[in-house]
């Protein structure tokens, strides 16, 4: 091995000689002999155009120790996919540019501004199931490759379901959460897929009125989302495929929002929405407990994950109680964890201000960002402070508000409304006020 290493390291501080010093390349080559003079020719021919001294030292340590060419460890990847995230209170969590921000601008999806539910799994053990959930089936908490993130893998089966420990559903509210996936390749059955029930029965059975809706995780084919509702046992007006190609989304921890407003259902996966129904939900004996399925009968080497899932009450239309109150407060506008970069799910709600700000002309407001109690209480009141201006810069740049309109304060952790010890009070306090002046 050193014979092999100090042969390549001759033939490529020849090439060297030869680029640096011309008048000397050819006694330097007939040294070598003819097999170390087409060695170092083609040295210099890769590198000519873009040798630097460090470039030339990292590609001499890259010859003679292969095995040290990238010492940095790499994020493990899932099929394909970006490395998971920390988020602190949401979805999905790269940091927020201003392109994808504006990719989002149009996002209609409004988070209910009540949190009935939220789970993270940051409480749960590592192989346990978690504590605010329950199934007829199994499962386990992991995590994925190197992100201390923590998920719910849920293992498919014939009538497996999982049920969170959601209050009963109100009339209104959102759903929201990310799911992750292992194994999905060109041959995925069309069968895989993720369902979400929402039913009058509070355990492990359909129940008497129930709506479903089913995401495909099948990569050979555009396949459909696909709705149905039962109402008193009899199957509904709707059984219907939703034409939707959702191949690459799925591959991409997709996160997906819900909101049910009375009888009107919708459904986004991320930014898009695909489903928009007036009138599924049951009217009488209505839904009241939200339940995951997961189909795969083929061989069953897909495995989905799921993890953020967040049950909020509302979801209505923040700009008529601002207009009507003067004010509101939201935790649907997220950040990524201890930043105020924006995630760009929150743009619906950013949207719904600025459209309020466009009509009213002399309107002002006053933006207060507030945090929960983790963390020191002055990193809290400065985080608090950044945040509130994120939200006035998107809606500057994003929307064209003029600035003079908006002004920003910051909280910290000073005026909590939830307990900051549990994981449902935390992100009860993790808001956003919009306040007229």
């Amino acid at each position: 091995m050193k014979t092999t290493d100090s042969m390549i390291r001759t033939f490529f501080i020849a090439g060297i000689f030869v680029f640096c010093a011309p008048h000397a390349n050819g006694q330097f080559l007939k040294k070598l002999g003819k097999r170390a003079e087409r060695a170092a020719e083609r040295t210099i021919e890769r590198r000519v155009d873009k040798e630097t001294t460090k470039k030339t030292d990292q590609a001499l340590d890259s010859i003679l120790e292969p095995g040290a060419k990238d010492k940095k460890k790499t994020p493990t990847t899932i099929g394909g996919n970006a490395p998971a995230s920390n988020p602190e209170n949401g979805p999905s969590g790269s940091k927020a540019g201003s392109k994808t921000l504006v990719v989002y601008s149009k996002f209609d999806f409004v988070p209910g501004n009540k949190p009935l539910f939220f789970d993270d799994f940051s409480n749960d053990f590592i192989g346990d199931f978690p504590a605010k959930w329950n199934t007829n089936g199994s499962g386990e908490i992991v995590t994925i490759g190197d992100s201390p993130e923590k998920w719910l893998e849920l293992k498919p089966g014939y009538n497996i379901l999982y049920v969170p420990d959601v209050p009963e559903l109100p009339e209104e509210y959102t759903i929201e959460f990310d799911t992750e996936v292992i194994g999905i390749d060109q041959k995925t059955s069309s069968r895989t897929g993720l369902q979400i029930m929402l039913s009058d029965d509070p355990k492990f059975k359909t129940g008497d009125n129930y709506v479903t809706a089913w995401i495909p995780y099948g990569q050979y084919g555009a396949f459909d989302i696909r709705m149905r509702n039962y109402i008193n046992r009899d199957r509904g007006d709707i059984n219907s495929g939703l034409k939707a190609d959702i191949r690459k989304a799925v591959l991409n921890r997709p996160h997906i929002s819900i909101a049910v407003n009375k009888e009107r259902f919708r459904l986004w996966v991320n930014e898009q929405k695909y489903v928009d129904i007036p009138r599924i939900m049951p009217t009488t004996n209505g839904v009241t407990t939200l339940k995951f399925n997961v189909n795969n009968f083929k061989d069953q080497k897909e495995r989905i994950f799921i993890s953020n899932l967040k049950v909020a009450e509302g979801g209505i239309d923040l700009r008529r109680k601002l207009i009507s109150e003067g004010k509101i407060s939201t935790n649907g506008i997220l950040f990524d964890s201890g930043s105020d970069n924006l995630k760009p799910e929150s743009m619906g709600i950013i949207r719904q201000i600025s459209q309020v700000l466009l009509q009213e002309k002399g309107m002002v407001l006053k933006i207060i960002g507030h945090t929960d109690g983790d963390g020191p209480e002055d990193a809290n009141l400065k985080l608090s402070k950044a945040r509130a201006g994120a939200v006035k810069t998107a809606l500057v740049n994003i929307y064209s508000i003029d600035e003079n309109r908006l002004s920003t304060e910051g909280k910290g952790e000073s005026e909590p409304v939830g307990d900051n010890s549990t994981t449902d009070g935390k992100a009860q306090n993790r808001r956003v006020e919009f306040i007229k002046q």
